[in-house]
């Protein structure tokens, strides 16, 4: 079997073993042109040895449908390694905003500006850049969108100007999308049954990166200056960037004959066309403002009179985020294992009974602030590593568009629950604002409850199919049933011969019942005609 041939196979079966099964069609406006798997192009002999048209591709990583990429865990763990490094760029400046104000000297109103800004370029790269992916190579362009961000990250070092900082950090912001391309990269490379585990590993790395450039940028700046931390940047992207060059493997572009104009226009048509789409962006977008409301007035609970931590104590409670990143390896095994739904599931229950815990005592006792910690930075991973699995098996042609639509709901979440988990705080304490988080996931929960495990593709409500959760279960169901189709066809087909040849002996019975009538009936004549 080629390769191209056990691609496509790979993909039906990824396909056919996501929440819903979907049939395999072509995006909108896309041509049904033969794939090279989950790549989109027709085989062929390797066609670039170039990126840019000057830098050598290594020959191992050069596209070969006959011996295609292995990706194995080093691939994997580089994929998040560089997750980890590119988000960074988000959060550097969060913790840095009042030495910006000294060493700009201007007032902290106006550095304000500067998170904004870089999360505004940021939503600008995923609606613009990120589905790329499905219209370009991706190598080249992951490499590029590396070098801008690690070069950008010169200037944010060494500028002495407010302004200049300002609109550097808005185009850091826009680059830094590596992240999200790298993701349906992975569900792209990765087995079937190793998809869940894959994406588990790149959502850590994302996970990572927050915490590592918060922890770092507080620490490093506390000793000297913030110049420092992007100095550090500035090494830390161009080992990436290095890492990328020697590991990623090239790939054909997918959906060639497309616009990028036809891109954005499916995009906006999936999220008005696709049921299971809807559903994962109605249970983002309350789940993110969850996980962004609790961070932030956290800040507001240990600082206040329930504890009176000070600033490096309240910094250290984000190391608790460290065990959903070590738990990601199971998280993406467990979810291997089941239905995507059914992983949903169990991650809304248990963020239910985490929020009711913190409703119930989260001013009262500190360990109750480490349970929620914990227990919210797992449940939430799985729930978005199941959603993601779900949502990239509907199209393998259109898995960069459909990741950027996810990560914009994520986006709009974490923008939500910001402001309005602030205000909430901020006017009635920590028990509204808990009871808030409370009331948003039992609104996921509806919204999942609302369309089963089994529904077809394109049914908005209803529960269809059954309720097996376990992917084995219906695999092996599904193998039972292609098993048993030709001996069903074949026992229809001897009863249809059986009834032929019935009907057929019972012709010739008669036949000759009325031949020996018509003998007889001769020979009476005869003896009559004698006996006259």
């Amino acid at each position: 079997m080629s390769g191209d041939q056990a691609s496509d196979q790979r993909d039906a079966a990824s396909t056919a073993e996501t929440l819903p099964v979907p049939t395999s069609t072509p995006a909108a406006g896309e041509s049904d042109k033969p794939r090279n798997g989950t790549q989109g192009t027709s085989a062929g002999p390797r066609t670039n040895t170039r990126d840019f048209g000057f830098l050598p591709i290594p020959k191992s990583l050069q596209y070969d449908p006959e011996h295609p990429a292995h990706f194995g865990l080093a691939m994997n763990v580089t994929f998040g390694i560089a997750s980890t490094f590119i988000v960074s760029n988000l959060y550097y400046c969060q913790p840095l905003l009042i030495q910006f104000a000294e060493a700009f000297n201007v007032t902290y109103h106006e550095v304000s500006n500067i998170p904004t800004l870089v999360q505004a370029g940021y939503a600008i790269g995923l609606l613009f850049i990120t589905p790329l992916g499905d219209l370009v190579r991706r190598r080249p362009l992951l490499l590029l969108l590396a070098t801008i961000t690690a070069s950008l990250t010169i200037g944010l070092a060494i500028t002495k100007n407010l302004v200049v900082f300002e609109v550097l950090s808005f185009l850091v912001g826009i680059a830094s999308v590596t992240p999200q391309i790298l993701m349906p990269l992975a569900a792209d490379l990765a087995p079937p049954e190793r998809r869940a585990s894959a994406l588990s590993i790149v959502l850590s790395g994302l996970l990572l990166g927050v915490l590592i450039a918060r922890v770092l940028a507080g620490v490093v700046a506390q000793f000297v200056s913030w110049r420092v931390v992007y100095f550090i940047a500035i090494g830390v992207q161009y080992a990436v960037l290095l890492m990328l060059y020697l590991m990623l493997p090239d790939y054909p572009a997918k959906n060639k004959g497309v616009t990028y104009w036809g891109i954005l226009y499916t995009m906006a048509k999936f999220t008005v066309t696709e049921p299971l789409l809807v559903q994962a962006i109605l249970i983002t977008i309350p789940s993110s403002a969850c996980f962004t409301n609790w961070w932030v007035t956290l800040t507001f609970l240990l600082g206040g009179p329930q504890y009176n931590y000070s600033t490096i104590v309240i910094g250290l409670f984000g190391l608790v985020g460290m065990v959903g990143v070590a738990m990601a390896p199971l998280i993406g095994r467990t979810i291997d294992r089941l239905v995507p739904w059914s992983a949903t599931l169990v991650a809304i229950i248990a963020l239910t009974i985490t929020f009711t815990i913190q409703t119930a005592a989260v001013g009262l006792n500190v360990a109750v602030v480490i349970i929620v910690c914990i227990g919210l930075d797992v449940f939430r991973q799985t729930q978005q590593v199941s959603l993601t699995t779900a949502v990239l098996g509907l199209d393998a042609s259109a898995r960069s568009r459909l990741n950027a639509v996810v990560l914009l709901a994520l986006f709009i979440g974490q923008v939500m629950g910001t402001a309005v988990g602030s205000k909430v705080y901020t006017a009635h304490g920590w028990r509204p604002d808990a009871a808030l988080n409370l009331a948003w996931t039992v609104f996921s929960l509806f919204i999942l409850l609302a369309r089963g495990p089994h529904c077809p593709r394109y049914t908005w409500v209803g529960w269809k199919g059954g309720w097996e959760l376990r992917k084995s279960r219906l695999v092996a169901e599904r193998d039972a049933s292609a098993a048993d189709a030709p001996k069903v066809a074949e026992g229809e087909s001897q009863g249809e011969g059986g009834e032929k040849g019935g009907a057929d002996e019972k012709r010739r019975g008669e036949d000759e019942a009325g031949g020996r009538e018509r003998k007889g009936s001769l020979s009476i004549e005869k003896r009559a005609s004698e006996a006259v």
